[in-house]
Parts: structure tokens; sequence; C-alpha cells
């Protein structure tokens, strides 16, 4: 147990539980104005022995003090087997600091592999909702089964957050979140659906102009947070939890922001954004930022079934090629020099494979290199993909060449795809190295057509590609040792309550063979 006293010490930990004589010396209980968990609870960084515990004290959750001045607070944590909570496994109190905006991150350490667990926080004679989170099996367990869940992507304007309120009753082991948590933008009376090829009107607007400081961030981390279909979602299952450009702003890459914006002042925007990211995400405490950055890539092991890896595709790569322009084709894509993961992770990743089953990566842009060409021009790619990085793209599919039954799970597009993927000079009928699933947004894009006028354009000239579809939702994934199944769930409609769920389509891997399957 820690016993550190001075608070350099206990932000560098993050989610230390202090001893009952230091915490007591520290802070006092407090009294609210309003209900102090109005945004909720969430665990997430599931292993074998438990996952971290979240939530943030906001009686009045929009001000930028939340009600709660500038005083820490204690707060009393309660994990059990049953959702009675009539026997704790695990108990204790901690600290909300204002440092950190009154989030508190709990790190459980104690718990038992492969097993559900429930937790709640105490604050002020006031208690939160319960949440529900599974620990990992063992590294070394014979594992039957995993279900993951697939999500990202949710402009809060854009539509309602319906598909996260039926992602909370899939019953998933883990839910893997991709990105575009928040969005930066001001209020917008319209956003540009690229399925319908037109501006629609927003569904609901955003409180305060373009996002630039830590106040911002935490406002508008706070507005997407009182969402209660979110909530739920967060309540279900452990969270894998990453970003990728709109939690700071669209398109940036490493140190380089869009437009001329000098990289000394961009990365105290960015700063500002990894500080509110860490404060609002249920992660451990290495990802509490350093020098102004959030940046590190996780492995999860699901037994000897499924080895998945979380990679940043943001932090470390080198700036767009191109001049960002989508569609384009240039040099630059094949450089040499460029980077995605930065050399610190990618010799991380391909070091680490070893015997499980199923090997993944969990990352946010697509990894296929797929002809994407918008007129005028007659070829070209989606730069702030992999497309666009082909040097580090190539290099790392190289080192995993021995990598077995590999799986990318991929955000980001905004559709649903899925399809092969190959080196760039691959022929296309040669053996796939891997399968990539792409998840479509929660919300972003507003409601799609479905199939868009340039599918069949984009399945004719790349023919390692099986699926497209532009509806909102998420998906799921189900391994076992034979296979791993991707279902592709949708919803009718995200800008009015109620959207139906259906699953548009479902493909199997078979184990052995990077080959797809209609099931």
């Amino acid at each position: 147990m820690a016993t550190m006293l001075d608070r350099r010490t206990l932000l560098a930990g993050a989610g230390a539980t202090l001893a009952a004589p230091a915490l007591a010396r520290l802070a006092a209980p407090v009294s609210f104005v309003d209900y102090p968990f109005q945004l909720g609870v969430a665990a997430g960084d599931p292993d074998s022995r438990g996952f971290v515990i979240w939530t943030r004290l906001a009686p009045r959750p929009l001000e930028p003090d939340r009600g709660l001045g500038a005083r820490p607070a204690l707060v009393r944590y309660e994990v059990a087997e049953e959702p009675s909570f009539a026997r704790l496994v695990a108990e204790g109190e901690t600290i909300a600091w204002p440092e950190l905006g009154h989030s508190v991150h709990v790190t459980l350490d104690t718990l038992r592999p492969d097993r559900v667990y429930h937790y709640r926080f105490v604050a002020g004679g006031e208690r939160s909702v319960a949440g529900r989170a599974r620990t990992l099996p063992l590294p070394s367990a014979e594992v039957a089964s995993v279900r993951l869940g697939v999500a990202g992507c949710q402009d809060y304007q854009s539509g309602l957050y319906t598909a996260f309120r039926h992602l909370a009753a899939e019953d998933c082991h883990a839910i893997f979140h991709y990105g575009d948590y928040i969005y930066e933008y001001g209020p917008r009376a319209a956003v540009f659906s690229w399925g319908l090829g037109q501006m629609v009107p927003t569904v609901r607007r955003h409180i305060g102009p373009e996002i630039f400081s830590l106040d911002d961030y935490r406002r508008r981390y706070s507005e997407i947070r009182l969402d209660l279909d979110l909530q739920e979602a967060h309540r279900s299952a452990a969270w894998l939890a990453s970003y990728d450009d709109h939690e700071v702003v669209n398109n940036w890459a490493g140190e380089v922001a869009p437009g001329d914006v000098p990289p000394e002042l961009f990365r105290l925007r960015r700063a500002a954004a990894m500080q509110a990211w860490y404060e609002f995400m249920p992660v451990r405490a290495d990802a509490l930022p350093r020098d102004g950055l959030s940046g590190p890539w996780r492995q999860y092991r699901f037994g000897r079934l499924v080895d998945a890896r979380l990679l940043n595709t943001r932090a470390f790569r080198s700036a767009q090629p191109c001049g960002g322009r989508f569609g384009s084709l240039c040099p630059e894509i094949r450089d040499p020099k460029a980077e995605m993961l930065g050399r610190a992770q990618e010799d991380w990743l391909v070091r680490g494979f070893g015997d499980a089953r199923w090997n993944a990566l969990l990352q946010q842009v697509m990894m296929m290199n797929l002809e994407r060409a918008r007129a005028p021009e007659p070829r070209g790619v989606n730069v702030d993909s992999w497309a666009g990085y082909l040097a580090p793209r190539d290099r790392l599919l190289s080192r995993l060449d021995r990598v077995p039954n590999l799986v990318v799970l991929t955000g980001d597009e905004h559709q649903h795809w899925a399809g092969e993927v190959r080196r760039s000079n691959a022929r296309p009928d040669s053996p796939a190295q891997a399968i990539e699933f792409v998840t479509t947004s929660i919300s972003s894009g507003s409601d799609g057509p479905g199939t868009r006028a340039d599918h069949a354009a984009i399945l004719a000239r790349n023919p390692g590609l099986a699926y497209i579809r532009d509806e909102r939702g998420y998906s799921v994934m189900t391994i076992t040792p034979d296979s791993w199944t991707a279902e592709f769930k949708v919803v009718d409609t995200v800008r009015s309550p109620g959207g139906r769920l259906s699953t548009h389509a479902r493909f199997r891997v078979p184990a052995g063979a990077a080959r797809l399957e209609r099931a």
C-alpha cells in the first residue's frame, strides 16, 4: 500500500491508494451542492489481476471547478463479485485531486483471473451507480471464447449515441475504443454527410467554440460524458481506450498540426488535450502525460487464445504526405524516412508475439492499401491511413511475416469495411498476410445511405476488399480456437431516439488461413 504524502509523488502515481492517516491529513469528506457522480463510472485496461476503475466528482459538471473549488476530496471505492455488494473483495479510499479535475483512477491488482466484478464509489454521503468489468484470464489459460466489442468516432453533434446503448447489452469481455471520443469543433448548424454528398442539420450542439485550453477540453468531455447511452456502455465492460486525432485536432501527426501552427504552440494545445484525455479515460497511471504527451501502448492477453496489441498510430508518426489531401497520390507516400508507430513501439510490437492462437492489432487508421481516388485525381489513397506511409507499413508487415492468424481492428473511416492486408508490392492473388475489420462510427457522419455511389467502383478497383457499409453502429468480434467471427452491427437512425439495431453482415476467418468467409 502506498504511503507517499507529497502531492508531486501522488500525481506521478495518479492511482495510488494511501493509508488512512495520510488520507485524513490530505483531504476530508465533503458535502456537495448536487449529485457528484453525474458523469458515471468506468473501468479499463484489464489484466489477470484486475483493472482500473474510474469516476470523476462533478456536482456541476460544466463549470470549470465542477462545483468543488480547489480542494481535494476523499472517495471510497467498493468491489464485489455479486451485484448486491453483500461481500466486498476489495475496498479502500483515495483522493480526487483538483489538479486532475477531481477524477479518480484506482488500479485494482488483487482480483482473480477471468472473473466478473462489480464496482462503485462513495463520496460525501452519495453513492455512484455500479459498473461491471471482467479480469483477463491468466496468459497460460486455455480459453474457449472471447467476445470483444469495437466502437469509436462519436461526433456529438452528428447524432445520438443509440449504438452505445445497444453495445452495452452485448455482454462483451471488453470493448476496444479506437478513438475520436470527442470532436474539437465549435457548435455547428450542419455537418457534411459523405454518404449523402450534402450538408445535413446537426442533431445537437456543442457548448462553446472550438476547444484549445484545458478547461475547454474538460468541458467538452463533460458534455459528452453526460450522455446516458455512453455511460451505459462504460458501465457494461472494461474498455481498451485509445485516442486518434479529434481528441486534439483533426489530422494532427506527431508534433505537426494542420495549417501553419508552429510546433511549439501546437505542443501547448496537445498537452491540454492529453491531460483531459487521461482525466476522463479509465487507463493506468503510466498514461498520465509526460512532457505533454500520453503515449503508452498496451498488450492484452486473453489466455492462449488472443494476444491483442493496442497501438498508438498518432503520437509518433511523421507529417501527413501530399499536403494531407485525401484521395491524392504523391512520391511522399513512399518516403523511407516516414514513421507511423515510431521505432520503439514497432520494435516492442514485433518482438512480443508468441504462443497465442490469434494475434490482433488494435489501432486507429486503416492498414489496407486501397485505391481511393477522388475526381479529378486518376489515382489516390487516404493519406491519413497506413496507405500514406507505405515504407513503415511494408517494413512492419515484413517483420510480422511469421506471425500467424493476424487480425487488424481499425476505425476512423465512418464505415464498415472488411478485407485482406498485403504488402504494397504483393500480387492481388497472393496469400493475404492479415485480415482487417474496420468498424463504422457511433454517430460521426450522421445517418448513412448504406450503399454509397462510389462503393461499386472501390470494390472493383480493390480485389482484396470484400465489404463496405455506410451506416452508424459498432462491431462485435467472437474469437474461438477455430475461427474469428466479425458481426457488423448497424442502427437505422441516430437522428432521433429509438434507432433499431440489426446485424448487416457477418464474416468468419478460419484459423490457419487469412481468408474471409461469409458467415
